[in-house]
């Protein structure tokens, strides 16, 4: 059964490197957990160069196995505070696999976006429990840290923007990363013909120098071929490079489809 887990830190804000949501993991460690202080009767521990105190058994063996057990006994329990504080000071996700689904998820958000299949396939990565996994990726959809429909809004306002991508590359790198079709179409359909095609325009009039001095032929095929790259319709293509060979003042008449 699943454990009952306390979402409200959820919906206390981002998931930035310094939200509350981290919880321990944030907090600095200032014990050192070799240090060993003085006893709380003012005599010096054995070994921290301070004068051994009498009594008892003495230097005989028992008396020295009895003190070894006790310095024995006190280190444990120093080093055991210290190991279960160690895991949040080094930033190491809680045994708990909820817990740890959360505390992965929220790191990998951490400044870049993901989609609910990117997350499940890093929580898969790291062997947490199907049920685990499906419990916190739920939740964080329900909070909105999970948005796969904004993320491919982004993605395509980005990529298409920045790299000149066209539809049909934009939707194939969406459904790479576990995009739902629908969300993937509606977030497509901000480009449209028009759109693209200025685009290409824009494309093929930076590359256009490049290509001076070749032939017509193998001007047309590169530069129809880096239109075809970004996701352009072949037919749309030609048109943009036969336009822009016919303003530079090649003769495009006689220029047939077979050369792309």
């Amino acid at each position: 059964m699943t454990r009952r887990t306390d979402w409200a830190e959820y919906t206390s804000g981002s998931a930035g490197p310094g939200d509350d949501a981290y919880g321990a993991a944030a907090a600095p460690y200032e014990t050192d957990p070799s240090a060993v202080g003085p006893r709380e009767d003012g005599a010096a521990r054995h070994g921290d160069g301070g004068p051994r105190q009498g009594g008892g058994r003495g230097r005989g063996a028992g008396g020295g196995r009895g003190r070894r057990r006790r310095e024995r006994a006190e280190s444990s329990a120093e080093d055991g505070g210290a190991t279960s504080s160690s895991r949040a000071e080094k930033g190491e996700p809680p045994r708990d696999p909820v817990e740890q689904a959360r505390a992965i998820c929220l790191r990998l958000l951490t400044g870049t976006p993901r989609t609910r299949r990117q997350l499940a396939d890093a929580l898969r990565k790291r062997e947490i429990p199907d049920e685990a996994a499906e419990e916190v990726l739920s939740r964080f959809e329900e909070v909105g840290l999970i948005n796969d429909g904004a993320f491919a809004d982004a993605w395509v306002e980005s990529r298409h923007h920045g790299r000149g991508l066209a539809r049909r590359a934009l939707a194939r790198e969406l459904r790479t990363k576990g995009v739902d079709a629908t969300l993937i179409d509606a977030a497509v359909s901000q480009l449209d013909t028009e759109q693209e095609e200025e685009t290409a325009r824009d494309l093929v009039a930076r590359k256009l120098r490049a290509t001076r001095g070749l032939d017509r032929d193998k001007r047309l095929r590169r530069l129809a071929g880096m239109l075809a790259r970004k996701g352009y319709p072949e037919g749309m293509s030609l048109r943009v490079v036969r336009q822009a060979l016919e303003e530079e003042g090649e003769d495009t008449e006689y220029l047939g489809d077979e050369a792309f």
